[in-house]
């Protein structure tokens, strides 16, 4: 939670007047490198969606995360709703493993039944666009996809493209919160 894209990520939303509830899994606490299971993972996001409702005291609530949580948290609204949550946004959905496309992953999301957002890098190779085109639009109106160009996973877009990482992170939490802001109408 402390990496420096979350932190930039969570500044420049508070900038936007839009609250963030960072966390982390236990294996991340323990500096471990193997992900926890999905069911301590699904339960670490259920308290956090619980702390966050508490601390937002009826504010509209959108859960999500950055790969691996963006998918724990799609996973554990898809196994039974989130309480409170009206979306879920994903910072790089991890579709597949890196060279290993598939859409197995992304099974799960046909049973969530909130709008999300997916943002995505044109080059990530989590998410190829390809695949997550059509993923995407299978799941209907309740998901939007935003395309960066020449962004990878983490958002880091190569120099030839005269474009810096700040940039591209700007125009990605611009439309993470228009998105928003349809939302939670």
């Amino acid at each position: 939670m402390t990496h420096p894209f979350m932190a930039a990520v969570a500044d420049e939303l508070a900038e936007r007047g839009v609250a963030t509830l960072r966390y982390q899994f236990p294996y991340m606490e323990q500096g471990g490198k193997r992900p926890d299971p999905p069911g301590l993972a699904h339960a670490t996001v259920r308290a956090a969606v619980a702390k966050a409702r508490e601390l937002a005291r009826g504010l509209p609530l959108i859960a999500g995360g950055k790969s691996f949580g963006g998918r724990m948290t799609s996973q554990a609204q898809a196994a039974a709703p989130l309480d409170g949550v009206r979306g879920l946004a994903f910072l790089g959905f991890p579709l597949h493993p890196a060279g290993k496309p598939s859409a197995d992953r992304a099974q799960h999301l046909a049973d969530v039944k909130v709008p999300m957002l997916f943002l995505q890098g044109t080059r990530d190779t989590l998410a190829e666009t390809a695949m997550l085109k059509p993923m995407v639009a299978g799941l209907g109106k309740r998901a939007t996809l935003r395309l960066f160009d020449e962004a990878d996973h983490s958002f880091h877009v190569p120099a030839r493209t005269g474009r810096k990482d700040p940039e591209v992170r700007r125009e990605m939490l611009d439309a993470f919160v228009a998105w928003t802001e349809k939302v939670v109408k």
